[in-house]
């Protein structure tokens, strides 16, 4: 975090302050949220032209937003505001924002304002955040890369011929060209994970019931989850805090963590009993660049005291039933297979019955289990985030679906498992691709122990800093 006396040098340096280090310059009355809601807004309007990472802005619900909490910083008592009063962030447009449009990545929808807010974006709200926009996904959020038809694609910031990833590329492209201070995103199969390793940022996806899907129910029998994309382990931590609790109905529930997350980012973890691969039964092992970030982290980890011994779960069998739960989603969407691109088209005629789906579920859920049981002796697994690095806009755009879903299958092989056994894991950068694209490596751990990953991470990044790091395409 920025030094409390440290001035902020520039409007690219507030552009890039931590997004808790805003909050509190906000409640010193420092700075305005009026001021640094207009410094991103500026940003957006000069650079996501090339970036493609909003579908959306809202520029003037957001200016009117900070003017109002502006005035209320100037006129009264700054000792009782929410966590994150006057901070700008980013939605993904999966998730509906009331009165704003909510496409889901597919043209049909583009002009569909929604009626209500999703049960994390109150959250958000309440918690005081001003929303800047609404960020790109790949269509309906099914695929890795950012590149819906009808939209621009997103681009990577650290090197525009590249993916920010996806589903949440809009999120991670614009936290990391410094379009906002922190995004929320979604994840159904490695969609917080592999854009925040592609775009060099902290993701994480938290457990099962510990961020709520109301006011749905559920989202393909449980794989998905909200969660923050973030600059800082600590801000994705604090974001993590905001998103979290009960809603009443939901399916599946956690405890409110005690301590808080943030709490838990400035912890030192106890000696943990970490286990790594940089193979993923069946799929394969991971190219000698993904291979790297795993063993250097591995190395500091031992230095750092851990116990940490190779070992990987078995995952054996989850493919074709995760990818029968997953395709559903496509399904569920109602959009007429006409108007969809052609790898959804694909996925849409290959809808399966009620039968064949609960079948899958329970495969799926068997097999969790097994996954689950490896972490009765470790309390850690270190895994690649993808098994190869980020590939081009478009790098696959002229492949049949046929082709298509092997390679995106085996790009995004150490996700997947764990959405199926709902467990936390977090995503965090470990340097640099000959391209000069970021790495990182996932952190997983056992159910319902977000905090111990999360106070891992930050004694990572303590040794291994990585924040002052920034693409040159988001310096000017």
């Amino acid at each position: 975090m920025i030094d409390d006396r440290e001035p902020i040098a520039s409007k690219v340096d507030l552009a890039f302050t931590p997004a808790l280090e805003q909050a509190r310059l906000i409640r010193s009355k420092e700075i305005s949220p009026l001021e640094l809601v207009e410094v991103y807004l500026e940003r957006i309007e000069r650079l996501d032209t090339q970036l493609g990472s909003y579908f959306t802005v809202m520029a003037d619900l957001a200016l009117a937003d900070a003017k109002a909490k502006t005035e209320q910083i100037f006129k009264g008592d700054t000792s009782d505001l929410p966590p994150f009063f006057g901070v700008p962030i980013s939605i993904k447009d999966l998730n509906a924002v009331a009165g704003v449009p909510c496409s889901y990545g597919t043209p049909v929808l583009r002009s569909q304002v929604a009626a209500f807010d999703d049960g994390v974006v109150m959250r958000i709200k309440q918690a005081g955040f001003i929303i800047l926009g609404k960020t790109a996904t790949s269509e309906l959020g099914s695929l890795p890369y950012t590149e819906p038809p009808g939209f621009p694609p997103a681009r990577n910031p650290w090197n525009l011929d590249y993916t920010p990833g996806g589903s949440s590329g809009g999120a991670a492209a614009s936290v990391a060209a410094g379009l906002c201070a922190l995004a929320q995103g979604s994840d159904g199969g490695g969609s917080i994970r592999g854009p925040a390793c592609c775009c060099g940022l902290v993701g994480i996806k938290p457990s099962r019931g510990r961020v709520s899907y109301a006011p749905i129910g559920d989202r393909q029998s449980g794989i998905s989850a909200n969660g923050p994309i973030a600059r800082t382990v600590a801000d994705a931590a604090a974001l993590l805090d905001v998103m979290s609790g009960y809603v009443t109905g939901d399916p599946y529930w956690l405890p409110d963590p005690n301590p808080s997350f943030l709490v838990a980012s400035s912890q030192k973890p106890d000696r943990l009993r970490i286990a790594f691969s940089t193979v993923i039964p069946p799929v394969g092992e991971a190219s000698q660049e993904c291979q790297k970030p795993v063993l250097e982290i591995v190395k500091l980890l031992e230095e750092l005291g851990h116990s940490v011994t190779p070992g990987c779960p078995d995952f054996n069998g989850l493919i074709e039933p995760f990818t029968t739960v997953w395709l559903s989603g496509v399904a569920a969407a109602g959009i007429p297979k006409e108007a969809l691109g052609s790898v959804n088209r694909y996925l849409a005629e290959r809808t399966c019955n009620a039968g064949e789906y609960l079948r899958a579920v329970c495969q799926m859920q068997v097999i969790a289990r097994q996954i689950v049981g490896f972490f009765d002796n470790f309390d850690v697994l270190v895994l690649p985030v993808y098994l190869h690095p980020t590939i081009r806009v478009g790098e696959w755009a002229n492949l049949s679906p046929e082709e298509t879903m092997p390679k995106l299958a085996n790009w995004v092989a150490p996700c997947p498992p764990f959405n199926a056994s709902g467990q936390p894991s977090i995503a965090i950068p470990v340097g640099f691709d000959s391209n000069g694209l970021p790495l990182g490596v996932q952190l997983v751990g056992r159910p319902a122990q977000e905090a111990t990953l999360i106070s891992l991470a930050a004694q990572i990044e303590a040794a291994k800093p990585w924040i002052g790091k920034r693409p040159a395409f988001a310096l000017s």
